[in-house]
């Protein structure tokens, strides 16, 4: 790590420990970037989807808005290939007891309007992205800082139909432990220490907005203004369900300069066509295969493709609204349900090996990850395991089969087989009848999640915001979490989390957060289905490209020919 500590190291997550591993054919990329070779100015095209929300770093919490996101701006810090921190805006970050923090932010930094960025920026980013009133989704990040909790304050009602709803009720403005006192410095005072607070500082929701952003945000989400290695090309460059057009920005001095003369992010909702553009040189880079292309990208793309192991999985979720899946016998249908899926095969015949089958709640490639985790044995194939758990729930409550389980989903990325195939498991198994609940827009999915209005399951997946155990549990499970769309809530494992944020060294947090994941597989609000090696291919048009350490391309290191 490239911060200081004034006092004896408290077990910051050793980031260098990743086990991630590259084995791509011919044109796999080796870490520490692309190739300098090739055009600088050159634009290049890549496969993407229409953003769910307005591009504000605390309002995107998926990957197509995220990686539009992520190349506008630049906070405190930024990841290398490898998942390592590096710092970006920030001179320093330091503490000597893990709970009060000095940050120092590089001066002469600008927006690409002018507009300076100081200390006090962050401070005002911060505050309005906890605010409950500004309904920004990635709140749930800033809740390690002290008086979160006065500013992110919301009313609950339930209506006459037992519907919830919250209404923002915050009772301060600004968190209590977060200052600026001075144009160059950030004091922030945690509500407990936390040994791997400052791993968190490169997520997009730590990013710094300017003045415009927090004096309108709709307007602003649309024509986003940034710090990062890239600008929106023009006003209006967002076409909506069409692309999103970005270009160099000529005064960015990072860690992350372009190597391009852009990023045309072109909309799909089909992955076939995408691909067929890329063999015809028509699209320079993708990061979504369709099914049939698994087994011969390598071949189709000699040269050209590379797989790599990254800090990303899939799930099924199991909405707690569900009646089949509330109490004792939802239980145990979850159970069957997790048993009925033979994950190994869909892995191997689906996905051609880009897949494994899940061992736990988070990938193994990320430090503290363990195997063998009390409950994960239900992540086996048992056909009759779970034959016998589906009739021990009819025997409590009958199974209410007047229509198919539906499992939502976009439909671009192959998801429709494996979903065939995990609603055919179900169905020769469990003797229910399944099916794909088909959307073209990821938005889509989110934004019936969002609402509870899930008539069956739900595809989900997490890329990791910052390399921790904790980032594939707190933001999706814990109560009242960001990316918590189907509300599932248990104290304990909510106690276990703060246990572990607060633990004093790496090895007693990520114990914690291991006990955490006994509740998880005690509950299965989710189903873990598999972690993925990310495989992407590139056109004629380009040197070279690479995923980074969670399997997003580093557009910003792709060379044009």
């Amino acid at each position: 790590m490239r911060f200081t500590r004034t006092s004896k190291a408290l077990g910051i997550v050793a980031i260098a420990a990743l086990a991630l591993t590259g084995c791509g054919a011919g044109g796999g990329t080796t870490e520490g970037g692309g190739d300098t070779a090739g055009d600088p100015n050159k634009v290049i095209t890549a496969y993407s989807n229409e953003p769910q929300n307005p591009l504000l770093p605390a309002a995107t919490n998926e990957v197509y808005g995220g990686r539009v996101v992520e190349l506008l701006f630049e906070g405190l810090r930024t990841y290398d290939a490898s998942g390592k921190p590096v710092e970006a805006l920030a001179e320093s970050i330091e503490s000597a007891d893990a709970q009060n923090w000095t940050i120092k932010v590089k001066q002469g930094q600008k927006f690409t309007n002018g507009e300076e960025i100081t200390a006090k920026t962050f401070v005002d980013s911060w505050n309005f992205a906890a605010n409950s009133k500004n309904l920004q989704i990635n709140s749930f990040f800033f809740e390690s800082i002290a008086g979160y909790e006065e500013v992110s304050a919301v009313t609950e009602e339930t209506s006459a139909d037992g519907k919830k709803t919250t209404t923002p009720a915050p009772t301060a403005e600004t968190m209590s432990g977060l200052v600026a006192t001075d144009d160059s410095t950030i004091t922030v005072k945690l509500a407990q220490p936390e040994a791997d607070w400052s791993l968190r500082l490169g997520y997009s929701a730590f990013f710094p907005l300017p003045s415009a952003a927090l004096a309108d945000p709709k307007a602003f989400g649309e024509n986003p203004v940034g710090n990062g290695p890239y600008k929106m090309e023009k006003e209006g460059a967002w076409v909506h369900d069409q692309s999103i057009s970005l270009v160099k920005n000529p005064d960015y001095t990072g860690p992350r300069e372009a190597k391009n003369g852009g990023v045309n992010f072109k909309f799909y909702t089909d992955p076939g066509p995408a691909y067929t553009d890329l063999q015809s040189d028509n699209l320079d880079v993708t990061d979504v295969l369709p099914s049939n292309a698994l087994k011969t990208y390598t071949t189709d793309f000699p040269d050209r493709n590379a797989t790599k192991a990254t800090a990303t999985n899939s799930t099924l979720n199991i909405p707690g609204y569900n009646p089949n899946f509330q109490g004792e016998a939802g239980k145990l249908r979850r159970q069957a349900l997790s048993y009925a899926i033979n994950r190994e095969e869909i892995c191997k015949v689906i996905f051609n090996g880009t897949r494994t089958p899940a061992k736990a709640f988070v990938p193994p490639v990320i430090e503290g990850f363990e195997e063998g985790i009390k409950g994960s044995e239900v992540l086996t194939f048992d056909a009759a395991k779970a034959k016998d758990l589906w009739e021990q729930a009819e025997k409590i409550q009958p199974y209410d089969d007047s229509k198919p389980l539906q499992i939502a989903s976009n439909t671009d990325g192959g998801n429709k087989e494996w979903i065939d195939a995990v609603a055919n498991g179900f169905k020769n198994n469990l003797g229910i009848e399944a099916e794909i609940q088909p959307f073209a827009k990821f938005a889509e999915v989110l934004n019936l999640r969002k609402s509870q209005e899930l008539p069956g399951l739900t595809r989900a997946g997490w890329q990791g915001d910052y390399p921790s155990l904790y980032n594939f549990l707190g933001p999706i499970w814990a109560t009242n979490a960001s990316s918590n769309y189907e509300k599932y809530t248990n104290p304990e494992f909510d106690k276990l989390l703060q246990e572990g944020l607060a633990a004093k060294s790496t090895d007693e947090a990520n114990a914690k957060f291991n006990q955490a994941q006994e509740i998880l597989f005690e509950d299965l609000p989710g189903l873990p289905l598999w972690d993925q090696a990310r495989a992407i291919v590139w056109s004629n048009n380009v040197v070279k490209a690479e995923t980074g350490w969670n399997g997003g391309i580093r557009y910003f290191d792709i060379t044009a020919k």
